[in-house]
């Protein structure tokens, strides 16, 4: 069966490091994603190529998408630089807005490509579309033998990467690599784990020099912040689940507070590779350099 998996690869240019003044303008021409260089802008840092090779069938639990650089495979979680500079934050993009299709970066798979996530041996789909971009951090970790503070009830780390929730305007491709301003982030509790919820905006969106917390957003983008509580509060109910609760009285934290949250997951993602918490299952080969 696998045999007769066709193969696509395609090619994006992606920002690996700090991005200082630049519109990362994606533009769909041929699979590339390009950056365009608004007035009196500067580039900072080189761009990388990175090759995604996509095998199996879309939608099934054959499909994987496994990112490369210079013909070798490469992790999306541990080789993608946390930091774009200029205060933003590289965010790979799991699934796009308006799709159904429940992907995610691999953490106990080498490599960590994306795949479709699956429950008893089936693709997991959500029952209504999400209505932004959806992702992780590189490099960061929500450690599940950390217990968390009372306001998030004691509960522990889900043993995942940080989840982003990107409200810009455009879809973002999956497995494209977007440099993204943090704005704020929701302390979801699911099935009594802690699964933190990032609230970002792409670098390139028409109003993202004017968003710079989560006070800002109902201006641009009204009921966002509701909308972002309130999917994520019933999205698993249609399969019999509880609603999923949420911490600090259900208050979407502000940026400041979402940069410490970046830079604890990033402090025990640090851990998890110099193997000071322990790894279970997942994939940590050391990190090939970019």
């Amino acid at each position: 069966r696998r045999s007769r998996r066709s193969k696509n690869i395609v090619k994006m240019m992606i920002l690996a490091g700090a991005v200082n003044g630049y519109s990362m303008q994606s533009m769909s021409m041929g699979g590339a994603v390009r950056v365009g260089r608004a007035a009196m802008s500067k580039l900072v840092a080189p761009r990388m190529d990175i090759t995604v090779e996509k095998a199996g069938e879309f939608g099934t639990t054959d499909f994987t998408m496994t990112f490369k650089k210079d013909g070798k495979t490469i992790s999306p979680w541990h080789d993608v630089p946390l930091e774009a500079g200029d205060g933003m934050y590289n965010f790979v993009c799991e699934i796009p807005k308006m799709t159904l299709k429940k992907m995610e970066v691999a953490t106990k798979v080498e490599g960590n490509p994306i795949m479709q996530d699956e429950k008893k041996g089936k693709a997991r789909l959500y029952h209504g579309p999400i209505f932004w971009n959806y992702g992780c951090l590189p490099q960061t970790w929500e450690d599940p033998n950390v217990k968390g503070d009372e306001n998030v009830g004691g509960a522990f780390g889900d043993n995942d990467p940080l989840d982003v929730v990107e409200i810009g305007a455009a879809s973002l491709s999956m497995g494209s690599v977007t440099p993204v301003k943090p704005l704020g982030v929701l302390s979801m509790i699911d099935d009594g784990e802690l699964d933190w919820k990032l609230i970002a905006i792409n670098a390139a969106d028409e109003h993202a020099a004017q968003i710079n917390d989560v006070d800002d957003i109902e201006k641009f983008y009204p009921g966002t912040v509701s909308g972002i509580r309130e999917w994520f509060r019933w999205y698993k109910t249609p399969d019999g689940k509880p609603i999923n609760a949420f911490g600090h009285g259900e208050k979407a934290l502000s940026a400041k507070e979402a940069v410490h949250v970046i830079e604890e997951t990033n402090g025990f993602y640090k851990d998890l590779m110099a193997g000071k918490a322990d790894a279970g299952k997942l994939w940590t080969k050391a990190a090939v350099t970019a």
